[in-house]
């Protein structure tokens, strides 16, 4: 469980909910992050609810807490009168995870599945999100990855110098920092949509030496099985995008339901939340046109094979037909000679042998160059 009190110019960490359960003990101007793992929110749901009700005036209702709780539960978006609930499905990373460069956790690969190594890794947990006044509860899979990247960049943004105290820069360490509950769930879910965006390149490296492998006539493909898993995995992938474009979609038609701010710095907050919110379901949107396009390309390859293969035999069926109708006239001939008559011309000749074969090549000659006229006998590129 990771606690965090953030306002417009700092952030702290908390190391326990006990303290902040009492009125007034979280400043007028900030807000909470509650972050947890199912486990630890199934064991601190009363302890939570308590927050919540101290400083939302509300709790979660017995439906949200059981779709937090819930591991299989696909992309969608609730709301009640008071709180707003998201759950948003994000890659899964095993225990052998490994940090980039940029603080964000590679995805692993899982040996038990069939493919390349990337579409291995397609493979997805729920983040449940609960969208308060004051609070923002998020409730994480076990690894808790995400959480700790997006806190970290938190951490960083609010820079403190040695005795741990706030930097004095507030104009622009408020740029950095979230405005509100809603402004750190949409960066948070902005950082998990990324995850999908970084696969992009992999993906499309992995496909395009298919497709260099499925189009080249000399090659005998026999990776039938990964590129059939390859394929359920971009069918799998696109359902997970379209139910995450789907909430997001729901949760920008909730904002604009919303009444009209009064004041100039709550219109403008909400106008951030809006630019950022499209700025999520286009990202999203970027994501789902990829894996479309990328289904098309698989799709594609497979269809130019079999074409390839087709043309491939046509060719051989065509350069096969062609030295059989050369042959034919000539096996008329031998068969002609082999005829048991006693009286049959050139057969008593000295020179009669030579005449036959002399007049089987000129044929053979013949009916080779009308083929190759007739480009029966082409090589094709």
């Amino acid at each position: 469980m990771r606690i965090f009190e953030i306002s417009r110019s700092q952030v702290s960490e908390h190391a326990s909910l006990a303290p902040l359960a009492v009125p007034g003990a979280c400043a007028p101007a900030s807000y909470l992050w509650i972050s947890l793992t199912r486990d630890e929110f199934r064991a601190a749901q009363p302890e939570v609810q308590q927050i919540l009700q101290t400083l939302c005036q509300t709790q979660l209702v017995d439906l949200h807490v059981a779709d937090l709780l819930n591991d299989q539960l696909p992309s969608h978006y609730d709301y009640t009168s008071l709180y707003d609930v998201l759950v948003f499905r994000r890659l899964a990373t095993g225990n052998g995870a490994e940090t980039g460069n940029s603080g964000e956790p590679s995805l692993p690969q899982r040996p038990s599945r069939g493919g390349p190594p990337v579409l291995r890794r397609i493979d997805t947990r729920p983040v449940g999100f609960a969208v308060f006044d004051r609070v923002l509860l998020s409730v994480h899979p076990e690894d808790g990855t995400v959480r700790d990247a997006f806190a970290a960049r938190l951490l960083a943004a609010a820079s403190s110098d040695d005795r741990g105290t706030p930097a004095l820069d507030v104009r622009a360490t408020s740029a950095r920092l979230p405005a509100s509950p809603a402004d750190l769930m949409l960066r948070i879910v902005n950082l998990i949509v990324d995850g999908y965006l970084d696969m992009r390149r992999e993906l499309t490296k992995q496909l395009d030496h298919w497709q260099t492998e499925l189009i080249d006539p000399r090659s005998r493909f026999t990776n039938w099985s990964a590129l059939m898993e390859a394929r359920q995995s971009l069918h799998r992938l696109d359902e997970i995008c379209e139910d995450q474009r789907a909430a997001m979609q729901d949760w920008i038609d909730s904002l604009e339901t919303l009444p009209v701010p009064q004041g100039e710095t709550a219109q403008r907050e909400r106008d951030l939340i809006m630019v950022r919110s499209r700025d999520v379901l286009e990202h999203i949107q970027r994501v789902v046109h990829h894996v479309h396009r990328l289904e098309q390309n698989a799709e594609t390859a497979v269809q130019m094979h079999f074409s390839v293969q087709g043309h491939r035999a046509n060719d051989i069926m065509r350069v096969l037909t062609v030295l059989t109708a050369i042959f034919l006239p000539l096996n008329l001939i031998a068969g002609i000679f082999g005829m048991n008559f006693e009286f049959i011309p050139l057969v008593h000749k000295a020179d009669g042998f030579w005449i036959a074969m002399s007049a089987m090549l000129v044929i053979a000659v013949l009916l080779v160059l009308i083929f190759w006229r007739k480009r029966y006998l082409a090589r094709t590129r």
